[in-house]
């Protein structure tokens, strides 16, 4: 999982430019609006192709990460542990998940380079307030395209990302194993100790 973390960051990063994702338009027809202007962003940006860790930090933080829902996410990756966790543990877990992922885009973002999507037309919708949009990354060198498909529910402020799956691979479902053998060593408190040991050790990369 963590060889693909590059081409996740790539393809969340389509985001960018998008200011709020309307009710009124389909997630395929965002995702597919916004790449060629994200990909103009990153390819003239010299601050971010150079590395600049403030500034990929902030955009991650304002313009990516209010596009997920960080709540169903830490809840899905926790699985049965989520109701072992009282309010404010849960606050906590959902905090520190959150930064990580923070800190794991802004980290990986620098290192995109030049690759294309293809994202797939979505069938009508109608009434459905849950659905996954799928793409393609085209790699160079002869590498072999990578499938990234965007599990997304409908609220009430827009379309929100709960899921990533990478080459049939589901983030949430990649934590959740993590999570639960830090829950089965330290309970809830050891895997909130775990997140923010490792938000630390971030902070400096």
């Amino acid at each position: 999982m963590k060889r693909y973390f590059g081409i996740i960051v790539l393809l969340v990063s389509f985001l960018l430019v998008l200011p709020a994702w309307s009710m009124e338009n389909a997630p395929d027809r965002l995702v597919e609006k916004t790449v060629q202007e994200v990909l103009e962003i990153i390819e003239t940006d010299e601050f971010i192709r150079g590395g600049d860790r403030e500034r990929i930090f902030d955009l991650v933080e304002y313009k990516i990460l209010p596009h997920f829902n960080f709540t169903r996410m830490t809840q899905l990756a926790m699985g049965r542990h989520w109701s072992d966790a009282d309010a404010e543990q849960q606050n906590a877990i959902v905090n520190e998940f959150r930064t990580l992922l923070v800190r794991t885009y802004s980290n990986a973002l620098s290192n995109y380079r030049d690759e294309t999507v293809k994202v797939n037309p979505l069938s009508e919708l109608g009434d459905s307030v849950d659905t996954k949009v799928r793409t393609m990354v085209i790699q160079g060198s002869g590498k072999q395209p990578v499938p990234i498909d965007y599990s997304m529910e409908k609220k009430p402020d827009g379309w929100k990302i709960y899921d990533v799956t990478v080459a049939g691979v589901s983030l949430v479902t990649n934590y959740r194993g993590s999570f639960n053998s830090q829950i089965r060593r330290g309970g809830v408190d050891g895997l909130i100790k775990t997140l923010t040991d490792k938000n630390k050790s971030l902070e400096g990369k």
